[in-house]
């Protein structure tokens, strides 16, 4: 499992290593509202959600979920990924930064990258990405990144309606 690199960032994938900062990332109150609610409430429960989401995706993919850590600190700052879900054709980049990493152009430069390794590396051409109707930092950063909105969806089991988009 490769690490990879720019300027500022390294992504490196997600291992059961960094389940107190999947804990604490995934437990903001803005990814709770922007993203969903993914009910981990203990270490434990973030170790079982890389073990049985991230880590098998990136095995038998090569791609999945990363950490980025800003070089300069060394230090954990948000993450990055692109997902092969149910109920969705295209595979969609993720991500999400701590309130004190973001405005600072560390998601669209790991994003960016992210979106031009799975590009060369596995020839995945075709992403989506999707956000809710409030999350307009999300929506600006999704169309810098190149993806045009095409539709609203509605996951399984869900609700709410989600922009969705395409490059």
């Amino acid at each position: 499992m490769n690490s990879y690199e720019t300027d500022r960032l390294i992504l490196k994938p997600a291992e059961e290593q960094d389940a107190d900062f999947f804990l604490e990332l995934y437990n903001m109150p803005s990814f709770i509202q922007y993203i969903g609610d993914r009910n981990l409430r203990t270490k434990e429960d973030a170790e079982n959600y890389i073990t049985n989401r991230f880590i098998p995706q990136i095995e038998k993919l090569g791609f999945g979920n990363y950490v980025v850590i800003l070089k300069e600190l060394n230090k954990k700052i948000g993450a990055v990924g692109v997902f092969v879900r149910d109920g969705i054709e295209v595979p969609d980049i993720g991500f999400s930064f701590f309130p004190d990493f973001e405005g600072k152009g560390f998601a669209y430069e790991s994003a960016s990258k992210l979106k031009e390794l799975v590009a060369t590396n596995f020839g995945l051409t075709k992403i989506s990405a999707m956000t809710s109707d409030e999350n307009i930092p999300s929506q600006k950063l999704i169309e810098r990144l190149g993806l045009k909105f095409q539709k609203y969806v509605i996951f399984p089991d869900d609700n709410e309606k989600l922009r969705y988009y395409e490059n």
